[in-house]
């Protein structure tokens, strides 16, 4: 199972980093000149690549998600949740930048009350109300879960940089990895022992710990790189903290779903890591915090 998994995750990395640098490399090429004049722009939009990624995952971590509702008894249609998930994720990436906040905020609702609507009525087809209210949650479930807070990185990736992209999924990965080493080295005392016995107080620290580090050394290499709207190294270090705290907090919430619903892991489809879920768990809620905390920290240093 660790040789899978070594094997897998190698092979994942490299298939990110080579994706960051395609994004980055098809964000500098020129648009087809009819399409030019009609988008306004000269240039690939920056997340072009990521888009095509994100997609096709969402679809599949929704098709997991369903199914693991399934195994609960609560009869959630995996086309729906991928529908909704992929409504949700174009929401959050495609409001115009020139959109005032009240009014993309009201986008966003209004979207999500057009899901929980349109659930309903496809839930209810057959004439019937039994198991609606528990399906609709499970739409809405992948609509949030994996389309509003996944579309956080497409966010993230139209004011800054692919590289920096990639340092919020390392930073965010590298506490994962402290905190498994530390926790079978000294940790002694269980963090969450009803939702996640095998972690640890002591791996948790160790995770913060490697991430502020990663998130430090992280920065400096952007900023020695010339990337910009990168973070500090002070900003990044705290990011790191930061990033640790909130992704463990992402992988409970995803340790509750599966044992609610009785399963170990949330798939298949990855050799010895389990599902898109096991693997996306930390990163998704980490998103909206990272997108809020370089926003603030750029902002910050440029005034």
């Amino acid at each position: 199972m660790l040789r899978k998994r070594l094997i897998v995750g190698a092979l994942l990395i490299a298939g990110v980093v080579f994706g960051i640098w395609l994004d980055e490399f098809v964000d500098q090429l020129m648009l087809p000149r009819g399409i030019a004049e009609w988008t306004g722009r000269e240039t690939f939009p920056p997340g072009t690549v990521m888009f095509a990624v994100i997609v096709p995952a969402a679809f599949l971590a929704a098709r997991e998600l369903a199914q693991m509702l399934k195994r609960k008894g609560i009869a959630t249609s995996s086309r729906a949740s991928c529908v909704a998930a992929l409504i949700g994720l174009s929401v959050s990436s495609f409001v115009p930048e020139s959109t005032s906040g009240v009014v993309a905020v009201a986008i966003v609702a209004t979207t999500a009350a057009v899901v929980l609507f349109a659930s309903m009525v496809f839930y209810s087809r057959h004439q019937s109300v039994e198991g609606v209210v528990a399906a609709t949650g499970g739409t809405l479930l992948a609509f949030v879960y994996l389309g509003l807070m996944f579309g956080f990185l497409l966010a993230i990736r139209r004011h800054h940089s692919a590289w920096t992209v990639l340092w919020v999924l390392m930073v965010t990965k590298s506490c994962d990895i402290g905190a498994y080493f530390t926790g079978r080295a000294i940790g002694r005392h269980k963090l969450i022992p009803w939702l996640s016995p095998g972690k640890t107080k002591e791996g948790l620290a160790g995770g913060i710990v490697i991430a502020s580090l990663a998130g430090a050394g992280g920065a400096w290499i952007l900023n020695a790189s010339h990337i910009q709207n990168c973070p500090s190294v002070p900003l990044g270090a705290l990011c790191g903290a930061l990033f640790a705290a909130v992704g463990q907090a992402g992988d409970l919430m995803a340790s509750m779903l599966k044992r609610d619903t009785g399963v170990k892991d949330s798939g298949s489809v990855l050799p010895g890591m389990g599902g898109l879920i096991d693997v996306l768990d930390s990163p998704l809620l980490v998103f909206p915090a990272a997108y809020w905390l370089l926003t603030l920290g750029t902002h910050t240093v440029s005034s």
